[in-house]
């Protein structure tokens, strides 16, 4: 059996910030626009299914916000209806860092998506952010994500009737590819975001059908960074912690965000090379922190250790392939902690 997270939590509550200042006047529309609030330049992805408040938190305490800058959660979907501030809660979690955590918003009816930005707002989201190139089909489906990358004018839209809902309380950035099928109306993209007033527009450089593929053109990012005069945040084939600053260098841009990456090595923005104790305490913290809050049952736990695990390549833990594969099999959960709770005692991860 597992102990309660919350045991071990003490020192890392320490360094968090309890709670997020509440920003004053949810209805007042009339500040002035502020900065973008990340403490370094190098940021957690927005991943479906993976960055939830659960595995942010177990990433964030293990930073100091010198090394990782902000993070963001997973896409909120806005359909017809806008999205209640409970909701946005929910998203944004329990817990509160040093570091700005942007909640995301994907869809394509202004009015639904400038209400929801609000309520994200009056929630405590220090940043909103849109998304414009997710490539699941049923976004596309729906005319949300990387669909309106053929429609620079309804991107223009979305993006300001959001800032104008925003009200200059906190930034409105904005999530691009670098197109669908082709590159061609890339500048043409970033710049329709820039005029809705996106204060930061980051730019995955793929397109819709390239996906994950290994294909990432970084020129793509330096392309964006000469065609507009807010920052921009790279994003794509960021697999090493040199690789951070060698995108900023080689592409100009001033962020660099990490996606898959950080699944495999979430010490990929500090760069420290952790133990196979580490990387076992990290996977049972997270997996502690799954089965702590209360909407995670417990084959959802899991099912989302195992996604995690398939990707996990920190620390060793599983350098015999084989061991991975074992495991990602296993059918009893007790097993799979019992293993990690081994490994995060004894260091070396042992073949079995």
């Amino acid at each position: 059996m597992l102990l309660s997270s919350s045991a071990r939590r003490g020192d890392a509550d320490a360094r968090m910030i309890a709670t997020l200042p509440m920003l004053s006047g949810c209805n007042m529309h009339d500040q002035m626009p502020t900065a973008l609030p990340f403490t370094s330049p190098w940021l957690l992805a927005p991943m479906e299914g993976v960055t939830e408040p659960c595995f942010r938190d177990v990433v964030l305490e293990r930073h100091d916000p010198r090394d990782l800058g902000g993070a963001f959660t997973e896409f909120v979907r806005v359909s017809g209806t806008p999205i209640p501030k409970w909701k946005m809660t929910e998203h944004l979690g329990p817990r509160r860092f040093v570091q700005p955590v942007g909640l995301q918003l994907m869809g394509s009816d202004p009015g639904p998506m400038a209400a929801s930005a609000d309520a994200a707002i009056c929630a405590g989201a220090p940043l909103v952010d849109i998304n414009f190139g997710c490539p699941s089909k049923g976004a596309y489906k729906d005319c949300a994500g990387s669909a309106l990358l053929d429609h620079p004018d309804r991107i223009e839209t979305l993006v300001h009737d959001c800032v104008a809902a925003a009200g200059g309380r906190v930034p409105v950035t904005a999530k691009i590819r670098s197109g669908i099928r082709e590159d061609t109306l890339l500048e043409e993209i970033a710049r329709a975001a820039e005029a809705g007033g996106a204060a930061m527009i980051t730019v995955h450089c793929r397109t819709k059908e390239e996906r994950y593929r290994d294909c990432a053109d970084w020129n793509r990012i330096a392309r964006t960074v000469a065609a507009v005069n807010v920052p921009v945040c790279g994003n794509g084939s960021v697999q090493t912690h040199a690789d951070l600053d060698r995108m900023r260098r080689e592409t100009g841009c001033e962020y660099t965000m990490v996606g898959r990456a950080a699944l495999g090595n979430p010490w990929i923005f500090s760069g420290r090379q952790v133990s196979a104790a580490e990387a076992a305490r990290f996977l049972l913290d997270y997996t502690e922190t799954l089965r702590d809050r209360s909407n995670f049952n417990e084959n959802r736990t899991i099912g989302r250790t195992k996604k995690l695990l398939s990707f996990w390549t920190a620390g060793g833990l599983f350098a015999d392939a084989a061991v991975k594969e074992r495991w990602l099999r296993e059918k009893e959960p007790d097993r799979l902690w019992a293993w990690l709770e081994e490994q995060a005692s004894s260091g070396p991860a042992l073949v079995v």
